[in-house]
């Protein structure tokens, strides 16, 4: 299986890598907070499959990575997610470090600038949710285009097949 790497800043402004989350079931999305369609859609997908897994979800905890470190951030991730995805932890840093956490989860992303070179810009970037075993292991993926219900499903039987070994 394949393990996850990142050393990051989670919203609270503490240094964050897997080995900060083991025993957790992570699910890992990327994004930006000025984000207008894509991430929030994703992420309320997200809030209701944890809200679907009732009970279960208290072994799963829902990173929001950004890909956008310049403008994202602790205190605009925290904000942010705290009016909008409170379930989610924000996670950033420097560009660099933002970089190799997309390398490590082969994340698509690049910087667009804005009409007039201003800092209202956009960043596109792949739209998957990656679950990661309490171990740190990859163990499944969500496209965008799957539904709540089978994302729900799926995590549901990864939470069971590990409390059934």
């Amino acid at each position: 299986m394949i393990e996850v790497a990142f050393s990051l800043v989670d919203h609270e402004g503490r240094a964050v890598t897997p080995a900060t989350y083991r025993g957790r079931w992570l699910l890992v999305f990327f994004g930006f907070t000025h984000c207008k369609v894509v991430c929030p859609r994703n992420l309320g997908k997200l809030s209701a499959v944890l809200e679907a897994l009732g009970p279960d979800a208290r072994s799963v905890l829902p990173l929001y990575v950004s890909v956008d470190p310049e403008r994202d951030t602790p205190a605009r991730m925290k904000g942010w997610l705290g009016e909008n995805f409170p379930r989610f932890t924000g996670l950033t840093g420097s560009r660099e470090a933002a970089e190799a956490a997309r390398k490590a989860f082969r994340v698509f992303a690049a910087r667009r600038p804005g009409a007039d070179g201003s800092v209202d810009y956009d960043v596109p970037h792949s739209a998957i949710t990656y679950l990661v075993d309490p171990l740190g292991h990859f163990r499944d993926h969500f496209p965008e285009t799957l539904d709540q219900a089978m994302i729900a499903e799926r995590i549901a039987g990864h939470l069971s097949s590990q409390a059934a070994s």
